[in-house]
């Protein structure tokens, strides 16, 4: 028999707002975690971009919430999240305010790139649940304007992205301000040994999820890929895109520098492309997305950090123009395609040079990536491949 939400424990204000979204089913992640929150337990969970995470945890603490009495006259904080980007912050805002339209409950987000009077003006109202970034959190803690003596819900959503962009250290300051009682969530897509270490140290008797034991490529994506010398990368994309039926697509590089350049070379050629990466500020990285969606910029140019937090629908393409430092990134770099049922292609643009990379994703993702070798560059490189 399907597990449907009202299984989980879930209450109509909840139900309401999952159905309004066209939900059915709960997601593995889901199935998972919100029974163990929903019984007040701390949890550790890895769980892969695109599993429904941020509904995991959203809905039972909006329950929980709900059902919680404020101390009379206490108008301060009683959640907090900790996101690694100011994308992800947004987007875990928004799970809240979608999942809670029902529910007497207010939330807010807080991060860098926007003047901090907007942000204070909004944290001097009643709110429940608070969103943020590590670094402008600490600022507006210290600045006096953020209280968290009554958090009652701590969650570390992406701890190893918070460990790869140097944030630990900020992490664990503000979890020292933190009441000792409290349910914590840690949510990692991968569960490092400092990120383990972290765990024992801040939960308490946790319930472990782990969805995937082996890391899987999302359901519905093709792979593809493509050979080709790093001096004729961007003629091989722009031949892509000539011949290729793509609606919209992610394409990925490893500087911000290089999503500059990629953007404006697709642009001089007709093809509508935005840079997104940490130099651009957050209303012009929001006024980008929104383009974005709306199909006036039909590529996005984009660096991992950036990309991690960005959830948008209907991408048909995934354009790995450089490979990702890490081979876990490539897995998340994918998942911005095929979500929610759809299918979509993921493309990858390699050197022979990096051969070695290719090999250790395709053994953490069980399977070899199908080579496309009828294209116009495929030739220049074939001796360098028979070499290997």
């Amino acid at each position: 028999m399907n597990q449907t939400f009202q299984n989980l424990g879930l209450e109509e204000p909840v139900l309401k707002a999952i159905a309004d979204e066209g939900y059915a089913e709960p997601t593995e992640i889901q199935l998972c975690a919100i029974p163990a929150i929903l019984k007040g337990r701390d949890v550790i969970a890895s769980a892969q971009t695109g599993t429904g995470k941020s509904a995991a945890f959203c809905l039972p603490i909006l329950q929980l919430l709900a059902k919680a009495k404020r101390d009379e006259g206490y108008r301060g904080i009683r959640a907090l999240v900790l996101a690694p980007t100011r994308e992800l912050a947004v987007q875990i805002e928004s799970a809240f305010s979608t999942y809670g339209k029902y529910l007497p409950l207010n939330q807010t987000a807080i991060f860098g790139g926007i003047p901090r009077k907007v942000q204070i003006d909004y944290l001097g109202r009643e709110i429940d649940t608070l969103v943020a970034t590590p670094g402008r959190l600490l600022d507006l803690i210290e600045r006096g304007h953020v209280d968290l003596f009554a958090i009652r819900h701590f969650v570390l959503d992406e701890a190893d992205t918070m460990l790869n962009l140097g944030f630990m250290e900020d992490v664990q300051r503000i979890i020292a301000l933190l009441p000792k009682e409290r349910q914590t969530l840690l949510f990692s897509a991968t569960i490092p040994p400092e990120i383990s270490t972290l765990a024992q140290a801040i939960l308490i008797n946790p319930e472990q999820i782990v969805t995937s034991p082996k890391v899987k490529t999302a359901a519905g994506v093709r792979q593809e890929l493509y050979w080709v010398g790093n001096d004729h990368k961007l003629f091989l994309l722009s031949y892509i895109l000539k011949t290729k039926e793509i609606d919209s697509a992610f394409i990925f590089t490893s500087t911000k520098s290089g999503a500059d350049k990629v953007a404006q070379t697709l642009t001089m050629q007709g093809f509508p492309a935005e840079a997104i990466h940490s130099d651009r500020s957050q209303r012009e990285r929001g006024e980008v997305l929104e383009r974005f969606k709306s199909k006036e910029v039909r590529y996005l140019v984009a660096t991992d950090v950036v990309a991690r937090g960005i959830d948008v629908d209907g991408i048909t393409h995934v354009i790995n123009l450089e490979l990702p430092q890490e081979a876990e990134n490539y897995i998340h770099r994918i998942g911005r395609t095929a979500r929610a049922g759809a299918d979509g292609i993921a493309i990858t643009l390699c050197d022979p040079k990096h051969q070695a990379k290719i090999k250790q994703i395709e053994k953490l993702i069980d399977q070899k990536i199908p080579i496309i070798a009828t294209h116009p560059f495929m030739n220049s490189v074939r001796k360098f491949l028979l070499k290997k």
